[in-house]
């Protein structure tokens, strides 16, 4: 299992280019399945997740094509396109699914599509346990009838969904993408409230638009989706991944670098922007996306992760390790998930002074980190881990980084390129 390796304190300088955000690309690949007509998706991330739901959708009938090479650089030959002419299956099966949640989001478009799914119980991330109750709560809700059988959930709307109005207990970004995409093709109209406002469901959204579903609301709390007899096939470009450019500025203000970051947008991270910012963080806004320059020693703020527009869950680990170096001490409250401190113990083991109680963690600046063999536990873990390893003292080896390869394309080569000693090596 390849291993990253790292040597610290290089000071990061360059450009990256932002790719396309896998969040938003995965469920615009489940939109696929609710239309015979093809769905082009450009500016579409090179990643293990985005392979894995292919190879779901292939299973299920949609044929694929893929044209551009990331490894040649730029976005625009990223395209991706998909086609469901007829759906030949109707089970997801538990040897795909249980590699990523997100496969759980062919649930909605087979029901609306094919009245009938059978999807494995999901996967994913060890970071809580997310469970999937909104989603069928919201699909019974809309008509259909779901019984969970050896690990399988078994789902059936033999005369179609009908609309209705329903209340998601939590704004769950799956459940309201796997609810807007079934209530595109129901009968009648659907009313979803405290629905996830996440910049990717509007992104979802406006595709279903473009494919002629009637959505009002997008980017509010409150979905009005007036269903459709079908929907046709339409290109769609996928936005810039804010997880991503919110790691890499991170990078740069940690290393006391400067790095551009190209295809950013400034507005999907008003919120960590501003948090950024308040340690000191010098960020402006270019031609061609962001500019971020660390200069000095980061201050520290209290941070605390909440649904979108607040604080992402999603950069929570990463904020800790600039947190772990910064001058003062800060407190890091997770709301989202109750597992997600995973990473503390690994960076503890690089030096790091962090007490975690519950939700909170207690974060002491230290000077100086250093370089250890570390593990990864999760996505967003593994790349706090490298973002440590940059600025630690000697070198830092993160293991199982195959959780990086979920969510990060070409993170080493990005890094190296812009000064870091950094490289994949085989153990």
């Amino acid at each position: 299992m390849d291993q990253i390796r790292i040597a610290g304190g290089r000071a990061l300088k360059g450009e990256i280019s932002i790719y396309g955000a896998k969040n938003a690309a995965l469920p615009l690949m489940a939109a696929s399945l609710l239309t015979s007509e093809t769905l082009t998706l450009s500016n579409l991330p090179h990643l293990a997740d985005i392979s894995t739901l292919a190879h779901l959708l292939a299973g299920l009938g949609v044929e694929i094509g893929m044209n551009g090479d990331a490894d040649n650089g730029g976005n625009a030959g990223r395209v991706l396109s998909l086609r469901a002419e007829t759906i030949s299956e109707t089970t997801a099966p538990y040897d795909l699914v249980r590699r990523m949640r997100a496969s759980m989001l062919v649930l909605g478009p087979l029901l609306a599509r094919a009245g009938a799914a059978t999807v494995s119980l999901p996967g994913g991330c060890a970071i809580g346990t997310r469970p999937i109750d909104i989603h069928l709560a919201g699909l019974e809700r809309l008509g259909a009838t779901i019984e969970l059988r050896h690990g399988y959930v078994n789902a059936a709307a033999p005369r179609g969904l009908t609309g209705g109005e329903f209340r998601l207990p939590v704004p769950s970004v799956g459940a309201t993408e796997n609810l807007l995409m079934a209530a595109s093709m129901a009968k009648g109209e659907t009313v979803l409230s405290n629905a996830a406002r996440e910049p990717e469901v509007a992104d979802l959204a406006n595709c279903l638009c473009a494919m002629g579903a009637e959505i009002e609301g997008i980017g509010s709390d409150e979905l009005r989706v007036r269903g459709v007899a079908g929907l046709h096939g339409t290109d769609h470009e996928v936005l810039p991944d804010r997880i991503e450019t919110g790691t890499y500025a991170l990078a740069a203000a940690m290393t006391g670098g400067e790095i551009e970051l190209v295809g950013a947008r400034a507005e999907l991270l008003s919120s960590p922007l501003e948090a950024f910012a308040e340690t000191g963080m010098h960020i402006g806004e270019t031609a061609r996306g962001l500019v971020v320059r660390g200069d000095g020693r980061a201050r520290s703020i209290d941070v605390q992760t909440q649904p979108y527009p607040g604080f992402p869950t999603d950069l929570q680990a990463q904020m800790m390790a600039l947190m772990a170096v910064s001058d003062g001490a800060s407190m890091i409250t997770e709301t989202i998930f109750e597992n997600r401190f995973m990473h503390v113990p690994e960076l503890v083991r690089m030096g790091a002074d962090i007490t975690v109680r519950g939700g909170t963690a207690l974060v002491r600046g230290v000077a100086k980190l250093k370089g250890a063999p570390v593990m990864a536990t999760d996505l967003r873990a593994s790349v706090s881990l490298v973002l440590a390893g940059l600025v630690a003292e000697g070198e830092t080896v993160v293991s199982r980084v195959y959780h990086l390869d979920r969510g990060y394309e070409r993170l080493e080569q990005k890094l190296a390129a812009c000064g870091a000693q950094i490289e994949r090596v085989e153990p």
